[in-house]
């Protein structure tokens, strides 16, 4: 199970992966988390405590690290595309609540088409993550539609759009299923969150293929408070666990 959490940036889709994450792993799987959003607040959404997550640095900013395995650095204008990666989770992913967090990070310069160093150390680990280990990895992407533009999750399983119940989310999610297309990843499917009333489950019917359409999770200000706090959704608030773990089942195919 390989799956990217997109969408615009404040639509939820950190609280879902987290939560998501956290149920598989309450199952007794292996989760991996990856964090590939710039603004990383994913090990906060598991459970992590503050103090240790300020303490590690993303992958995309281990400069040494990237130099050593692309052979970059010193004036270099020629480097590996292939460089060795595969103990990268082991070795820098910290675990809290069953969850092995990996935080990458993303490559801030150098524009949809940026090919550096940087980018081929974080393509060639988000693609280890998907073709070459057994864990569930659950990667909550940045916001928008960059990483679809690099190519850098060609090979998942599926994509899961998260959206609100407006127009602009429900176009970010065609953008995103017309995208995924292009790299060859078939299923794209939505998670509707900040539902407030039928109404708003009525007009995402009415945009969102049924076929697409995980679930729904409620507007809950017990995700607010549990965020002003510091701490898991998952640990805070039973209504929205229960709410993903309806959506996981239909993820599962048992629902």
């Amino acid at each position: 199970m390989k799956i990217a959490v997109t969408g615009k940036g404040g639509v939820g889709k950190t609280t879902f992966a987290a939560t998501l994450a956290r149920l598989y792993a309450a199952e007794g799987r292996k989760v991996l988390a990856a964090d590939v959003d710039p603004d990383a607040n994913l090990g906060l959404a598991l459970g992590f405590p503050e103090e240790e997550l300020d303490a590690i640095v993303p992958i995309s900013k281990m400069r040494k690290l990237i130099e050593e395995r692309t052979g970059a650095g010193d004036g270099n204008q020629f480097y590996k595309l292939n460089p060795k990666v595969d103990d990268i989770p082991d070795t820098y992913g910290k675990t809290c609540n069953g969850v092995k967090l990996l935080l990458l990070g993303t490559v801030e310069t150098g524009g949809g088409g940026c090919v550096c160093p940087e980018h081929v150390m974080l393509k060639r680990i988000i693609n280890n993550l998907v073709l070459h280990r057994d864990d569930v990895v659950i990667m909550d992407m940045e916001a928008g539609l960059e990483h679809l533009g690099r190519g850098t999750t060609q090979s998942v399983d599926q994509f899961i759009v998260v959206i609100e119940p407006g127009s602009r989310s429900v176009q970010t999610y065609k953008n995103v299923k017309r995208l995924a297309e292009d790299l060859g990843v078939a299923q794209v499917r939505v998670v509707a969150n900040k539902i407030r009333s039928a109404e708003d489950e009525e007009f995402v019917k009415s945009k969102i293929p049924a076929e697409d359409l995980l679930g729904f999770i409620h507007y809950n200000t017990e995700i607010m408070d549990a965020d002003r706090q510091g701490r898991s959704p998952y640990d805070f608030s039973e209504t929205a666990v229960k709410e993903v773990s309806a959506i996981k089942a239909v993820i599962d195919g048992k629902a």
